[in-house]
């Protein structure tokens, strides 16, 4: 069963790096009406790559959902990474561009760092079948308030977008929506009754989902106009696991009992990488070079005629 949790993992990696390049060349066909129009993103509804790709998303997210119903957070997580390089290769191809060395070394960190902090983390986590009512309440208002703080961040986005900050918001809700998955498919697998649809399912862990969710969606496309798709994959791929391990760690009672403190430095120095790889991927690939470029000509240009 493990394995073929761990199939439908790489599948679903495989899935959302399609999608994410396909979704990305939708959103910059129609970035003018996006920057020019409140309700701009409605057209991306007519976009074919964009839907493409969304089905393509959505393909992958419902194998991910599957993998992360059957086996351990800590197992279906770092398989994500993969997604990383896929997107990478797929971006270099259709723009015509051959990354740069500190492309390279920036995604290698991404994927080096994101995986040595899940499976590290492994020997740092028990599984915890069956979290207890107060651990589920507590992790929903966790995530209802990074939800909220990351809403309040799009409003104040909106007149100086960062495409770092949007993978940011995208990573973190991303990481409380897989918690969330896990919690339901644990009452669905058990049986329980009650909650939603008398599936045992929490309302507010649906509405966690919704909210999460939505807004995540909503940085993701955001991200898509301002950065390249491999630097957006990147960054879910490495903030998304770290908040679910930690999740798990510090709210759900899975840390193991007695752990050595190597343990705990090898996280801090794995997510450390990880995250350093983003920063350095934000910084210096080609695409963001390339925008920065554009913005200052643009602006030089609008001095010099003034």
């Amino acid at each position: 069963m493990k394995w073929i949790s761990v199939a439908a993992a790489l599948a679903g990696a495989i899935c959302l790096a399609l999608g994410s390049e396909r979704q990305s060349v939708g959103v910059r066909a129609h970035a003018a009406e996006i920057r020019l129009h409140p309700r701009g993103h409605l057209r991306l509804l007519g976009s074919w790559p964009w839907l493409l790709g969304g089905l393509l998303m959505l393909a992958g997210i419902t194998l991910n959902v599957y993998a992360l119903a059957t086996a351990p957070l800590t197992v279906v997580q770092p398989i994500g990474a993969l997604a990383v390089v896929i997107t990478t290769l797929l971006h270099a191809r259709t723009q015509r561009v051959r990354p740069s060395s500190t492309t390279v070394k920036a995604i290698s960190a991404c994927v080096l760092g994101s995986a040595g902090f899940v499976l590290v983390a492994i020997l740092a986590t028990q599984e915890n079948p069956a979290p207890t009512r107060s651990q589920e309440v507590v992790t929903a208002w966790i995530a209802a308030a990074a939800t909220a703080l990351f809403a309040l961040l799009a409003l104040a986005l909106r007149r100086r977008p960062s495409a770092f900050v949007y993978i940011l918001g995208a990573g973190v809700l991303f990481g409380f929506v897989a918690v969330c998955v896990r919690l339901a498919s644990i009452h669905i697998l058990r049986g329980d009754t009650g909650g939603v649809l008398g599936l045992g399912v929490p309302w507010f862990e649906v509405a966690i989902l919704v909210a999460s969710g939505g807004l995540g969606v909503y940085f993701v496309q955001s991200a898509y106009q301002h950065g390249p798709p491999d630097l957006v994959v990147a960054g879910l791929t490495v903030i998304d696991p770290m908040v679910g391990v930690l999740v798990g760690i510090l709210v759900l009672g899975e840390l193991e009992p007695g752990l050595p403190v190597w343990v705990g430095l090898c996280m801090v120095a794995a997510g450390a990488v990880a995250t350093l790889g983003v920063v350095a991927l934000s910084r210096h690939h080609p695409d963001v070079v390339a925008r920065r470029e554009a913005a200052a000509a643009a602006a030089g240009g609008t001095a010099g005629a003034s």
